[in-house]
């Protein structure tokens, strides 16, 4: 091995009859090679450097939707679901203008389970049942992507919720309802597979896949609870020809909404929260009523409508976007949660509720139905709780 500091070792690699000149023009260049092999052995590349520079960057806050990340499920092995409370999720504020408000969340937090899961899962199978053409849709494009779903799914109950779910060979056995599904792709139908998700969570799943340009159209889906989304006419739109009835979304977030869906890769999970209220009872099915779709021909009252204050509630939904790494399609995951408004002016929040509603840009408030009620419910959420 030379020892490039060594003057002598470099002296001693020169030729015997090679005349000073030629000779100092070997020492110079080998000591020019030997500094460089010697900094390219210890410096990293140009590459290397790259790769620092974009972890360095990723791990800085603010930075979003990195790609595939190595999914941690942490089991809940005490989990009790008959003492868990439901998420007390409050997510008015005033507000001035319509916003994404995503939220990144690991993926053990997709599917909420808490101590109504029984009651809603037997709402879900009566739902299903008698609504089978507004709760269920497939087609050949969606096909593979709900069979991918149903394998992530299956594959996380047993693994978050052990004390209800367990893994027999070929079949999932669901411990509360001492019901067993087949994980067995090859022996099940699409409508099986969404069946089976509508008996297992409380989540509902619309199924976003690319076109031939590459943009996202709805394409199945289980929607058990659905808020007045009106699931089987929106197949074959995109995310804005859905959300065009929603003032301000174009405007304001429909590009930024598209780059995002754009750059969502698989194994990265997001959270947003979105709210209404309900007037007419707590039925969680609802193919309209909680919005004005005036694509329906529909007209908006010019009266405010008699409003039962017992019959009001917060209805408040948990939204999660993913994306699945085989089909490409993106995942817009619904979980649904009711409060009455006696509860939510029990709680404190009456005023603060009144606040939000109040503060709504009008178009927005129209969207709402806020004229048909706002003049009986206002006074109702800031009335002081006797005692």
């Amino acid at each position: 091995m030379v020892e490039y500091h060594h003057g002598k070792a470099l002296m001693e690699m020169i030729p015997k009859g090679v005349n000073s000149i030629t000779a100092a023009w070997l020492l110079a260049t080998t000591g020019v090679l030997a500094y460089l092999t010697f900094w390219m052995m210890i410096s990293p590349s140009l590459a290397e450097r790259n790769n620092r520079k974009e972890l360095k960057k990723k791990e800085q806050p603010g930075h979003n939707y990195p790609s595939g990340e190595t999914t941690t499920i942490t089991p809940l092995t005490d989990f009790n679901y008959r003492t868990i409370n439901p998420i007390d999720y409050r997510p008015f504020k005033t507000m001035q203008h319509v916003s994404m408000g995503i939220k990144k969340m690991p993926k053990e937090e997709w599917i909420r389970i808490d101590r109504g899961y029984l009651d809603r899962i037997e709402e879900r199978k009566q739902v299903m049942q008698t609504n089978p053409k507004e709760v269920f849709g497939s087609n050949l494009i969606v096909d593979p992507a709900i069979a991918e779903l149903y394998e992530e799914v299956m594959d996380l109950l047993p693994r978050r919720y052990p004390t209800m779910f367990e893994l027999r060979g070929k079949t999932l056995h669901n411990k509360v309802t001492n019901q067993s599904y087949s994980v067995d792709l090859a022996g099940l139908t699409p409508l099986t597979m969404l069946r089976n998700l509508g008996e297992n969570v409380e989540e509902d799943f619309y199924i976003m896949c690319p076109d031939a340009e590459n943009e996202l159209r709805l394409q199945g889906y289980i929607a058990c609870f659905p808020g007045g989304f009106l699931s089987p006419s929106r197949v074959g739109m995109s995310m804005r020809e859905i959300h065009q009835p929603v003032p301000g979304f174009e405007a304001r977030i429909g590009k930024g909404a598209d780059r995002f869906l754009v750059r969502l890769e698989p194994g990265v999970f997001v959270g947003r929260m979105n709210w209404s209220l309900q007037t007419d009872g707590r039925d969680l099915f609802r193919m309209d009523g909680n919005n004005f779709y005036p694509e329906k021909d529909n007209q908006l009252p010019l009266k405010p409508r008699a409003v039962n204050l017992g019959d009001c509630y917060l209805r408040v939904e948990h939204q999660t976007l993913t994306r699945l790494a085989r089909s490409r399609a993106v995942i817009f995951c619904v979980r649904s949660y009711m409060t009455s408004l006696q509860d939510v002016r029990a709680e404190g929040n009456g005023p603060a509720l009144a606040d939000a509603i109040e503060s709504m840009p009008e178009k927005l408030g129209v969207y709402k139905m806020r004229p048909l009620w706002s003049e009986a419910i206002y006074p109702y959420l800031r009335q002081q709780q006797s005692l």
